[in-house]
């Protein structure tokens, strides 16, 4: 619903002035819908406060029902709160306080009293029962309800400004209007998927309120890919397998894990988690700037990055070219082309013969032993051209964003303008994919709504 608020009265030069008798003034005022900041609006009017949330689109939540294709990975079955704090690289120390408040544990238990029942997936990720983000959506909303929290959504807010005369956080829309309030939570994202919203306003408004906010950049991407044959196989996904990156042929960094062939590169939690590096390694001598047309970092003949997939990381050469043998001997007078389905997923076996310069047709009696041997080369590194990292329009989150020092994590506090307060993804926390992000955002939305 939309909630009319009447202009207050402010004055732009050397006063500041109270404000009429009638005007509201809110208790607490979150900008952004997003999963933070609808926690941060739920506790706070569970705590009776008088709490406006302002959202800029039609509806709140628009990239929560998005997350995990629809499915929303909920948070990470990481309990204990150093084993989870590990994830946060160099972010540790300041999350400490805020997730020994309100950490896995505390997640778990706040769905589930709400009715909203998880499951757990490879690699702890935790998803709602149902398998839809509408479930985590109507938990929040009712939430929401429950503490009487007003939402006004198509809220444009273009400033944020601090009244030390009244000491109140002075929040301007486009409309000219404005809303006074005695605490601001901020939780307005970053810059991934700015079709949702996400478009990095609030670290605009930050700054001007003194803040220091680190180049906010696409972070955990999919990652395009130069070779012909990776539209025929979109869809594959393979397990269990390993990627090793290399930069002019020098080898950079090992991950394991789970991929996804997309229509145009790979993607999946293991290549969101390795794509940071990809980009440090496409733009370490070009800098890393973002196109603007489509947002995409691309190589250039000096910065030639190939990343190298193991399909069989548990298999050395010699084990795999002896199970390979047993099939080929086990079906000679099959085509190899029909009997490598048993090695491999259907779509890829045509690839995978041709890069290994293997004729699909040869009988199996046939296939000589230098072929045997360049086929399971292939296997074991399968060598793949990356040609730029998708831009913000994929991001799953973006990087960068408020320096944490000057964040006051027990409380979520701006230690330079106590009155605000800054949740998710405005602060500058890197983390993988997996549930990690959202589990930030129930913890430090809480944290806020518990002590605006």
């Amino acid at each position: 619903m939309k909630t009319k608020v009447k202009k207050s009265v402010v004055v732009h030069g050397a006063k500041d002035v109270a404000p009429t008798a009638k005007e509201i003034v809110w208790d607490v005022v979150v900008i952004g819908g997003g999963p933070a900041g609808m926690m941060a609006a739920g506790r706070a009017g569970e705590r009776r406060k008088r709490v406006l949330l302002l959202e800029k689109n039609s509806k709140v939540g628009k990239k929560l029902l998005i997350t995990g294709g629809g499915r929303c990975n909920v948070t990470n079955n990481k309990p204990d709160v150093r084993t989870m704090l590990a994830k946060y690289t160099k972010s540790d120390k300041f999350l400490f306080s805020a997730f020994t408040q309100f950490g896995v544990t505390e997640a778990f238990s706040f769905f589930n009293e709400k009715g909203m029942a998880m499951k757990e997936e490879p690699e702890g990720r935790m998803f709602p029962v149902s398998n839809k983000a509408e479930s985590v959506w109507n938990v929040l909303i009712e939430y929401m309800k429950v503490g009487r929290v007003k939402v006004q959504t198509k809220a444009n807010v273009s400033g944020i400004t601090f009244n030390k005369f009244l000491h109140r956080v002075i929040i301007t829309l486009t409309d000219g209007s404005t809303i006074s309030a005695r605490s601001c939570v901020v939780a307005t994202g970053g810059t991934s998927h700015p079709e949702t919203g996400s478009t990095g306003e609030g670290f605009t408004w930050l700054e001007s309120l003194g803040h220091e906010v680190i180049k906010n950049d696409a972070a955990l991407v999919p990652i395009a890919l130069k070779d012909s044959w990776i539209h025929s196989v979109a869809g594959v996904v393979l397990k269990d397998i390993k990627l090793t990156t290399f930069k002019n042929d020098i080898k950079q960094q090992v991950y394991k894990g789970k991929l996804l062939f997309t229509h145009v590169g790979i993607s999946g939690p293991t290549v969101l988690n390795m794509s940071r590096e990809v980009g440090e390694l496409l733009t370490s001598s070009e800098g890393d700037e973002y196109l603007k047309e489509d947002e995409a970092v691309e190589t250039s003949k000096k910065n030639e990055v190939t990343i190298m997939l193991d399909m069989f990381p548990m298999f050395d050469h010699g084990l795999l070219r002896e199970k390979l043998q047993t099939v080929l001997t086990t079906e000679s007078n099959k085509k190899i082309k029909n009997s490598l389905s048993s090695f491999l997923p259907p779509l890829l076996v045509a690839p995978i013969l041709e890069l290994a310069q293997v004729n699909g047709e040869t009988f199996n009696h046939s296939v000589r032993s230098t072929e045997r041997t360049a086929l399971v080369a292939i296997l074991k590194a399968v060598p793949l051209h990356v040609s730029k990292l998708l831009g913000k329009n994929k991001a799953v989150v973006s990087s960068g964003g408020v320096t944490l020092s000057e964040v006051n994590f027990k409380t979520m506090q701006s230690r330079l303008v106590p009155q605000v307060y800054l949740v998710g993804d405005v602060l500058n926390i890197n983390r993988p994919s997996g549930g990690y992000s959202l589990q930030l955002c129930w913890t430090t939305g809480y944290i806020a709504g518990n002590n605006c």
